[in-house]
């Protein structure tokens, strides 16, 4: 059999992560297998494990594929020293929630990720992933409100760690409740004052 090119490797790696979108999403993360997910791509099982470990490394590679461009965005904040910390981590924020509302692709594994999965034995691997995320993200966010609090010369009246990861829990619980019925607000818009009123909270002035 002839060895496949380049080209077709990645075609069939692009093909079954297609395939894993659609049917994680309509048949969730636990109760699909493997084969269903070959099946769905028009390929062998075994072309899985030539591409991927298991189901674990799979979504995990369909999640990156999504989100790596918003979490690239949240490691971008700080990177200009010249830029206002704070009015970096808001746009960052609400560039990410427009990537959300607007992208049908990003919506649906968002969904997959939030609401379609259970942290099982076989999915362990997940949940590392996506607390590394989220630590990752706290953690940048505290940077910003620290450095944001020093420029406006304002102490905040909770440590940087603990208002980040209140802004983290207010941008995910957001996050969540849209997924759940995108028609019910305008999530970027509703972020935004949601993540203003907050920072003011905090003693923080916010640019309009």
């Amino acid at each position: 059999m002839a060895r496949c090119t380049k080209e077709e490797a990645f075609a069939t790696h692009e093909q079954l992560l297609d395939a894993a979108e659609r049917v994680f999403y309509e048949q969730g993360v636990s109760r699909t297998s493997l084969q269903a997910i070959a099946e769905a791509a028009g390929v062998s099982r075994g072309a899985i494990y030539w591409h991927f470990k298991n189901k674990a490394d799979l979504f995990n590679a369909m999640m990156a594929r999504i989100t790596l461009p918003m979490e690239t965005t949240l490691q971008c904040i700080g990177a200009d020293d010249g830029r206002d910390p704070l009015d970096a981590l808001q746009h960052a924020i609400l560039d990410a929630m427009r990537k959300i509302s607007s992208d049908e692709r990003t919506r649906r594994v968002l969904e997959v990720a939030t609401l379609k999965v259970e942290y099982v034995d076989e999915l362990l691997a997940v949940k590392a992933r996506q607390l590394q995320t989220q630590t990752e993200a706290v953690q940048r966010m505290a940077l910003s409100l620290q450095d944001a609090s020093t420029r406006q010369a304002v102490i905040l009246p909770i440590s940087p760690l603990m208002a980040a990861q209140g802004l983290h829990a207010l941008v995910v619980g957001l996050i969540h409740t849209w997924l759940l019925a995108p028609q019910a607000f305008a999530l970027v818009k509703v972020a935004e004052v949601s993540i203003g009123a907050y920072l003011t909270g905090l003693g923080l002035t916010v640019r309009r």
